[in-house]
């Protein structure tokens, strides 16, 4: 393709990106569309000679959008929002453009440098102290695996990644009930051993109990294993918990155990101080990681990472074949050391873009008002005689059920809110998930994506009300 076809394409591929932007709320929330339905009109082989753009192009239209489910749509409350904003967007443009492989300094100077500088303003926003240094990685799962590998070098002597763990003491990692899946399968990679996974009772709150963590610490001691590592959530996926740093962190520093933060979704609110309680007794910590590509208006995939010690994360990780030796050394950083994969994308740029587009001012505003919306819409559940809150708003997530009047079965209540879950996702005007809270079928409520605005909640808020009410009368 010669430049000037390229800048064709290229108006009118942006020309389309800002009318899905503007209207992107008119498409069905969640894909309409069944299992195999979009292989069925891809071709079975790619063609043997090179096609228009523009018949490319229509294909994307009328073979690919029907299958994807509109994470930016403003009626989206599933999960956590993956979000994204004009200014990324524009900023993944241009990476994709000059496309560098930043694994090195030496690769692409800019890349790390603004990594670097970046991440540091991230820091002063969300009121971490100095000392922390930051890394990008492409999610909190990766971020909890590089503190797992650290922890596992540090209790055994840096000899883990030498010699291996075969005829150790088993390593014990410690973490909520309510963690993250991701603990389980980065236990498993890390060669620790899910049999040694610690899941730890939560309070009322559905918080870490720093008490059952001591206990179950003593009694590793006891029976001859190590402790290694805890993980602390806050924010949890399913019911938003915060574990208590504090206690937490004098527990480990008591027993010398590596304390990780997994704060994927919550650690943007900390743009605000008045949820900065969340990290009283951060001193303690070892490592933190939140995702500003959850609610931070960032594109996927950027996760934050900070760490204590650099020195240790690097000690981890680094591999020095010949080809990667560079004249530059130790008077530069190499991310290459900081993360598992070698290969490294310009991340740092849309990050970049971002927060000198909307300003820290802005982007607090953004998530108090996500905030406050959720907390209206929690009031409205509460306030239903049918409806109840099964899990209380912690941030912009809480959890619920329908409950009609004299229908008492739990398992006649599961079956009609997963039915109503069903309808509400199926009519593609919303976007909502469940969850399980205290063995119970919940629908999870999570308010965060971009362009959400009050009509919208107000907008779901009487679907679900008038979709339950339709059930009741079938």
């Amino acid at each position: 393709m010669e430049p000037e076809e390229f800048r064709r394409h290229g108006h009118a591929f942006v020309d389309w990106m800002a009318d899905y932007l503007a209207g992107v709320e008119d498409y069905p929330v969640m894909s309409p569309v069944k299992p195999g339905e979009i292989t069925a009109k891809l071709a079975l082989s790619a063609p043997d000679e090179g096609q228009p753009m523009e018949q490319i192009f229509a294909d994307f239209q009328a073979q690919v959008m029907p299958g994807i489910t509109h994470w930016q749509h403003p009626s989206f409350f599933a999960y956590f929002p993956a979000n994204s904003s004009p200014p990324a967007v524009l900023a993944e443009m241009l990476v994709a453009t000059i496309a560098p492989q930043c694994m090195l300094w030496q690769t692409s100077p800019a890349a790390t440098e603004m990594e670097t500088r970046v991440l540091d303003w991230l820091r002063q926003m969300i009121g971490l102290p100095q000392g922390f240094d930051g890394v990008i990685q492409d999610s909190a799962s990766s971020a909890m695996l590089c503190a797992l590998l650290t922890a596992r070098e540090r209790v055994t002597g840096w000899q883990g990644n030498e010699t291996g763990l075969m005829g150790r003491a088993p390593l014990c990692v410690y973490v909520s009930e309510q963690v993250h899946s991701a603990a389980d399968k980065d236990v498993m990679v890390a060669g620790m051993g899910l049999k040694y996974l610690r899941k730890i009772p939560v309070d009322e709150n559905f918080a870490m109990r720093p008490d059952a963590l001591t206990a179950a610490i003593e009694a590793d001691i006891a029976a001859g294993h190590t402790p290694c590592c805890v993980i602390a959530t806050l924010g949890t996926t399913g019911v938003g918990a915060v574990d208590p740093l504090r206690p937490i962190g004098e527990i480990c520093q008591r027993h010398v155990i590596y304390l990780h933060v997994d704060a994927a979704w919550a650690g943007s609110a900390l743009v605000l101080p008045a949820w900065r309680w969340m990290i009283e007794g951060i001193e303690a910590v070892d490592s933190f990681a939140f995702n500003p590509h959850k609610w931070l208006f960032t594109n996927f995939d950027c996760c934050a990472h900070f760490v204590r010690s650099g020195e240790d994360l690097v000690r981890t990780l680094d591999i020095l074949p010949a080809f990667l030796k560079t004249r530059e050394g130790n008077e530069v950083i190499d991310y290459r050391n900081w993360s598992v994969p070698l290969g490294r994308r310009f991340r740092a740029l849309k990050l970049w873009f971002v927060l000198r587009s909307y300003g820290v001012a802005e982007i607090r505003r953004r998530i108090a008002a996500h905030i406050d919306m959720a907390r209206e819409a929690a009031d409205w559940v509460a306030a239903a005689q049918d409806f109840e809150i099964l899990a209380p708003l912690s941030l912009a997530l809480f959890n619920f059920r329908y409950h009609p009047p004299g229908v008492d079965d739990e398992g006649e209540l599961d079956r009609l809110n997963e039915t109503l879950l069903l309808k509400l996702n199926d009519s593609g005007d919303l976007y909502l998930t469940q969850n399980s809270v205290r063995g119970v079928y919940a629908i999870r409520f999570a308010v965060g994506q971009t362009y959400t605005q009050p009509r919208h909640v107000a907008a779901a808020w009487r679907a679900i009300q008038d979709t339950a009410r339709n059930l009741s009368s079938i």
